[in-house]
């Protein structure tokens, strides 16, 4: 409390004198102070009922000196100042509160001068009203004894006439199928029958219990016709057990007539509603509120099969929208069913299994997607022994392609209808299914680069599909799918990867449901790292398999004659013509599905010596020695010109380019023809067979690549191996062999396209 508001109440208590000890108590006499006085200092006491100023002045006088007087005067003076005005406020703000009160207390003594003779004339009223009912009661006292007993007289007598007309009330009720007013009828009256059933009202007992025979069986009735609505059979079990008929043994009969039902509407369900069921459920939960368990068990059973019947359908392809539809019909279905049935959970497991429905549809949609394009190589594969149109190859080429990016596209539209929608079911699921889609184009990009290896005969370990698909024989694949596979791989990597990954990020973006160890769901540079490697490894796979079968013809063709015994060459040898049949078929599969030449070799890119045996001059003075000299030279001279030329680089590495896979198919060709030469003997006769072989080759190979200096330098070798192989190698003079290979070009030409 603050000095001011102390000083207030001081004021005002010494004012009204509330303490009433200070008011009664006599001023202490100044040579005897009071004990409580004595007990407080003098210059303490100025505001206590005991202070004595001549004291106070003594006691300040000596121990203050003039200044300190002069200090406490001022103080004194300022504090009387400050206790005036404080009165004074205090008077200015409690005076109108005092008029007020004056003037209320002057307008009740004016008002209450007439009351008291208002009260008097109000009693006396009282009194006179008071006695004049009296005497009424007492003259009408005798009647209303009469009129009370004839009142329960009247009420007996109709009970007593309800009774007498109850089996006639009870046999109209039963005509008209008013079975409740039966009802409530025989229970009113079952305590009369219970009472004077068996003497007075025998009679009327007799033929009422019959009418509620009748009654009861029709209520039966009603409760096993299937063709009454539930309920009405209901509204009958409950009359039933009003009425102590035993309705606990219907019990399992009626929830077996429920489990048709529900069978019923599983497998027709245009034949009722949920609505119907809902309402069956709530009117079995009212006739038997025991049977709650057995109901969950039916409820819970007829989800789960609902719920089957819809895996049944995804076993094949059907659109979002459709399945959406059902899995939003099904949740409304188990959300009405629950508002009755709460302890079923029903939402719950219905929100569950739509999870596993919708993640094994987008994973059968990816699985379905995997199957179209395998089916498009497929048939490529199974015509690609027949004899192939023009454009037949680069047609199957292109539709492989639009398969692929086409139907990813496809996937990621109809996946967005998994999503569009704010209704309860899609806003629970969202990040679950933008995750899944995510997931699933991981996992689809990497299967479809195993099955691409399966196709292809490459070993790779992809167990999930090896049961599946039978491995396919390396000697059994065409190469025209290998070769596909290594392009369509270009393709996902450059096209289709970009493509998904922009779609993703702008309709799929989110997600994050769950958490992943293992870094994000679908990582496109991962993806394209794969298909980048896989689709070098097709490519190599397919030189590799053009070479194996074009050095099956050339062993073919040097291990089966003697060439040690070989006859004077009269034409070029027919396996040459054989060997440009392939190199055609090789330049016919590339340039369909291969994009055109984008760095093609020209002779400045490879160096070397390209002189050919024709254009040699050391080579024809070797021709006018001696057999054991001129071998002996030709040796010497080929090694010596080996160490001066300079190195030629003849595999390069491999591009997705018709040059650079035709280049590489011939050069492996060619070597292979080199290393099957040094395993042959040769006399002069087969020496020279080689030589016009080659020097044909040499002109025809020209047409299939610009790189003349690489195939020269190729064919230079095979004639310097059979060279060094040959017990005479005497070759043929420059005009005999022009003559030779000019017969083999009329020869074609006159064969024309047939060739």
């Amino acid at each position: 409390m603050d000095e001011k508001a102390r000083r207030t109440r001081d004021l005002l208590a010494s004012f009204y004198n509330t303490d009433p000890a200070a008011a009664g108590a006599v001023p202490a006499s100044p040579a005897r102070p009071s004990p409580a006085a004595s007990s407080v200092s003098p210059l303490e006491s100025i505001n206590s009922a005991s202070f004595n100023p001549d004291v106070y002045m003594d006691v300040l006088v000596q121990q203050s000196n003039l200044e300190g007087l002069l200090q406490g005067h001022v103080k004194m003076a300022a504090e009387i100042k400050n206790l005036d005005t404080d009165l004074q406020m205090l008077v200015y703000e409690n005076y109108n509160k005092f008029i007020s009160a004056t003037d209320t207390i002057k307008r009740m003594k004016t008002n209450i001068v007439g009351m008291e003779t208002n009260m008097e004339q109000l009693l006396g009223k009282i009194t006179s009203v008071q006695s004049r009912s009296d005497t009424v009661n007492t003259s009408l006292f005798n009647k209303r004894e009469n009129i009370e007993k004839l009142h329960r007289t009247r009420n007996l007598l109709r009970k007593v006439q309800f009774i007498y007309d109850l089996p006639t009330r009870l046999n109209k009720c039963i005509k008209a199928e008013a079975y409740a007013d039966a009802v409530k009828f025989f229970t009113g009256a079952k305590p009369i029958f219970e009472a004077y059933g068996d003497s007075s009202f025998q009679d009327c007992k007799k033929a009422s219990e019959e009418a509620m025979d009748i009654v009861i069986q029709h209520l039966q009735a009603k409760l096993y016709s299937d063709s009454e609505p539930i309920e009405a059979r209901a509204e009958a079990v409950v009359l039933l057990k009003q009425l102590n008929f035993p309705v606990d043994n219907l019990k399992s009969s009626l929830l077996e007539k429920l489990e048709d039902c529900l069978l019923n509407f599983q497998n027709k369900p245009t034949n009722a509603s949920i609505g119907d069921i809902s309402k069956t459920f709530r009117a079995y939960l009212i006739i038997f509120p025991d049977s709650e368990r057995r109901l969950i068990e039916l409820a819970h059973a007829l989800f789960t099969n609902r719920y089957e019947t819809v895996r049944e359908t995804l076993k094949e392809r059907i659109p979002s929208t459709d399945l959406l539809a059902i899995l939003r019909g099904l949740w409304e279905d188990a959300t009405a069913i629950d508002e009755v049935i709460p302890e079923a959970a029903l939402p719950a497991f219905s929100l569950e299994t739509t999870r596993d429905i919708i993640k094994q549809h987008i994973a059968t949609a990816f699985l379905h997607l995997q199957t179209e394009i395998s089916d498009v190589l497929v048939r490529t594969h199974s015509t690609s022994n027949e004899k192939l149109e023009e454009s037949q190859l680069q047609t199957a080429m292109e539709k492989s392609k639009i398969k692929v990016s086409q139907g990813c596209i496809d996937l990621l539209q109809e996946f967005h209808h998994l999503i569009d929608g704010d209704t309860e079911l899609i806003v629970k699921l969202k990040d679950l299914i933008i995750d899944w889609v995510q997931e699933g184009f991981q996992d689809f990009f990497q299967k479809l680069d195993g099955h691409f290896h399966l196709l292809s005969g490459r070993s790779k370990s992809f167990s999930q599909e090896s049961n599946s698909i039978d491995s396919v024989q390396i000697d059994k694949i065409p190469t025209v799918l290998v070769l596909m596979l290594a392009q369509l791989c270009v393709f996902i990597e450059q096209t289709t990867i970009p493509k998904v990954t922009e779609d993703l990020a702008a309709s799929f973006s989110g997600g994050g449901a769950r958490s992943y160890e293992y870094g994000p769901p679908f990582v496109p540079g991962e993806i394209c790292r794969l298909y980048r490697s896989s689709g070098e490894k097709f490519l190599h796979h397919y030189i590799n398999m053009k070479t194996q079968k074009i050095s099956k013809l050339l062993n073919k063709r040097f291990s089966t004659p003697v060439w040690i015994k070989h006859k004077e060459p009269r034409e070029v040898n027919m396996f040459v013509d054989l060997l440009l049949l392939e190199f055609n078929g090789v330049v016919s599969e590339v340039k369909q599905i291969l994009p055109g030449l984008i760095r093609r070799h020209r002779h400045s890119d490879s160096t070397g010596s390209t002189t050919s045996s024709r254009s040699n001059p050391m080579r024809e003075d070797m021709l006018n020695r001696s057999n054991t000299t001129r071998t002996r030279s030709q040796f010497l001279e080929n090694h010596l010109a080996k160490l001066f030329e300079q190195k030629m680089e003849i595999f390069t590495k491999v591009e997705y380019t018709q040059e650079s896979v035709i280049s590489a198919v011939l050069k492996l060709c060619l070597k292979s023809l080199q290393e099957f030469v040094r395993l042959q003997t040769f006399n002069r006769s087969g020496f020279q067979q080689i030589q016009l072989d080659m020097e044909f080759l040499k002109n025809s190979l020209k047409e299939f690549i610009d790189d003349e200096a690489a195939i020269s330098f190729l064919l230079k070798e095979v004639n310097n191996a059979a060279h060094e192989r040959c017990l005479d190698p005497i070759p043929l003079e420059a005009p005999i062999l022009d003559k030779l290979i000019n017969a083999k070009l009329a020869k074609i030409k006159e064969q024309g396209p047939n060739v």
